[in-house]
């Protein structure tokens, strides 16, 4: 109580103890409310993180339901991108223009990143092999992007300009090649 001016001896023992009207009771409860609030932030946060993570581990929303004490369907409806999370890998084919594109859907981010390491490296002899790889999870932001470097002959993971990490949705308006 000391933050709202009282000494321990003059103060009362507890916020409750405060006439429910006066200044000093609505100062307190309205701290208490900030904090509160600040709290159910944060946990919102984590569990929107966990369920991401438990949907990209294998979990259904029957599962995200039961951890949470709410139905499948409120689960659905909380964490819509959380389960069925898939990875597209797209392959830029062709080392002379125009390219080709290939895309082929994961469910695990690991093997859509390896499948498409080996497509650029394997891809390099060929005429019409892989020259380039990018792997996007189901947000459509790039998570992975690959190269094949003629100076080092080798594959060559790369960052994609900041206008490029996310893609947007085929046959969107503002959808180009």
């Amino acid at each position: 109580m000391r933050f709202l001016g009282f000494s321990e001896q003059e103060g009362p023992a507890t916020p409750n103890a405060l006439a429910p009207t006066s200044a000093a009771a609505k100062a307190v409860h309205l701290m208490y409310l900030e904090v509160a609030t600040e709290a159910g932030d944060a946990a919102r946060e984590l569990a929107n993180d966990a369920a991401t993570r438990a949907g990209r581990a294998g979990a259904t929303y029957a599962d995200l339901g039961e951890s949470s004490r709410i139905t499948r369907q409120a689960a659905r409806k909380r964490w819509p991108e959380a389960v069925g999370t898939h990875w597209a890998l797209y392959l830029l084919i062709g080392k002379n223009h125009p390219h080709s594109m290939s895309v082929q859907v994961f469910r695990s981010s690991a093997k859509a990143i390896v499948t498409g390491r080996t497509a650029v490296d394997d891809g390099a002899l060929a005429d019409d092999g892989a020259v380039g790889a990018v792997v996007v999870n189901a947000a459509r932001e790039a998570v992975w992007a690959c190269r094949f470097n003629d100076n080092a002959w080798a594959p060559e993971e790369i960052t994609l300009p900041e206008d490029l990490q996310t893609v947007l949705a085929p046959g969107g308006p503002e959808h180009g090649d």
